[in-house]
């Protein structure tokens, strides 16, 4: 077995992005080897300085790469994060630390450049705590049981003025970035998309077999504005007395107002053959439920974490932000070997303005940085940190007003998988 010290890690150059795209397949369990078409697709991804191997006597055993990003924080303002996605480690080389000194150099470099947080989807749950990130949005999907749901089947377009055009993919690239735009001012744990984002849904960039052309379709309010869009697939299935039982699996739905939603819903509910839809990932707290009848025709099927940050910088974050009352708060933030520990004081004004700097006072609160990532977003609560001993007041009453602060009326939610 090779040692550690003999393993290297470090940036690849482009002439080893074959040779990293296999073994990033390899850990993903995807057939390792990859067309020279897909290989060139996928080459538009490649950012110099960003895309890290590990080597073992020449072989890219792990894989690793960051990219820069937008992330709306609460009240809607923008910080720069780092990505991190295509988190590989071959299973012939585990448990050899290897991820542990891909994360530090790439954290490390982060925060070099100035980013307040990073960011990453995680596949697996336990792995991602003990590098400071922690679970700040989740994701509910909803499997909606169109007969039962009590829609009036006559319907054939929205009421209030607005309508539905099906469009192509070429439509959405024009349209979609400016209503993407749009949402992100307003949704806290909404992630910047760039052109790429945009090539890869509508199929103009393929990096793997099986790309399937969705529907796409747009709503536009009675003045002409164009609210809405979503992407959708459907099934061919039949059953045994001729019946459609066909399903509409939503890609992406975006809406800017709560009209434009229930419109793109009603929508997918009224197509003839369907009579099942898959909601994708949505908050948590969405409304598409209760723009049913009965809401108990929309059945959650996958509720679970989404979104994991990792804060590099408590102040920057903590004044990026808004707050829902006027008050004070020490934090004592632990970040073993990390850039964020210390002790910090928050101070949010009526206004919900506030401003964060390193203290000597004694600390209301202490936890580590990943649940502060867990409460920077307005998702989780202090109070329930406190009783699962993740938290810890150091003074009566602490957590309670740490909620009145930091939480949000709605939740925060990623729309996107990266």
């Amino acid at each position: 077995m090779t040692s550690r010290a003999d393993i290297d890690v470090r940036p690849i150059d482009e002439s080893e992005f074959p040779d990293w795209s296999r073994a990033m397949n390899v850990g993903f369990l995807r057939e390792p080897t990859i067309s020279e078409e897909f290989l060139e697709a996928r080459r538009a991804q490649y950012t110099p300085g960003r895309t890290v191997g590990a080597f073992d006597d020449g072989r890219c055993v792990a894989t690793f790469r960051s990219f820069a990003q937008e992330l709306t924080a609460v009240g809607g303002a923008a910080v720069p994060a780092d990505a991190v996605t295509n988190v590989t480690v071959s299973p012939t080389h585990r448990r050899r630390g290897l991820l542990t000194r891909m994360m530090a150099q790439d954290l490390a470099a982060a925060k070099e450049r100035g980013d307040v947080v990073a960011t990453l989807i995680a596949a697996e749950y336990p792995i991602y705590g003990r590098y400071g990130f922690g679970p700040a949005t989740w994701a509910t999907e909803w499997t909606i049981d169109v007969p039962r749901a009590g829609l009036d089947p006559r319907w054939a377009g929205p009421e209030d003025g607005g309508r539905l055009d099906l469009v192509d993919a070429e439509d959405i690239r024009k349209l979609g970035p400016e209503l993407h735009a749009r949402l992100r001012r307003s949704q806290p744990g909404a992630v910047s998309r760039d052109e790429l984002w945009w090539q890869l849904t509508t199929g103009a960039v393929r990096f793997l077999p099986g790309f399937r052309e969705p529907f796409y379709v747009v709503y536009r309010s009675a003045a002409g504005e164009v609210e809405g869009m979503a992407a959708y697939t459907t099934d061919d299935t039949w059953g045994d007395a001729k019946q459609p039982l066909n399903t509409a699996k939503v890609k992406w739905l975006t809406g800017v107002t709560p009209a434009a939603e229930r419109a793109l819903w009603r929508y997918l509910c009224s197509i003839d053959w369907v009579v099942r839809v898959k909601s994708g990932y949505r908050a948590p707290d969405d409304l598409l439920p209760h723009f049913l009848p009965d809401p108990r025709a929309a059945a959650v099927t996958t509720h679970a974490d989404f979104l994991w940050v990792r804060i590099l910088d408590v102040v920057r974050a903590m004044e990026a932000r808004t707050y829902g009352a006027a008050g004070t708060l020490v934090l004592e933030v632990a970040d073993a070997g990390g850039p964020a520990g210390g002790r910090y004081r928050v101070e949010a004004s009526a206004d919900g303005a506030g401003t964060c700097a390193p203290t000597t006072e004694n600390p209301d609160l202490s936890l580590d940085v990943a649940d502060l990532a867990t409460l920077w977003l307005g998702d989780e609560s202090a109070v329930r940190l406190v009783a699962l001993g993740r938290a810890r007041e150091e003074r009566a009453g602490a957590a309670r007003e740490a909620d009145a602060l930091l939480r949000t009326s709605r939740r925060p939610w990623c729309p996107d998988i990266f």
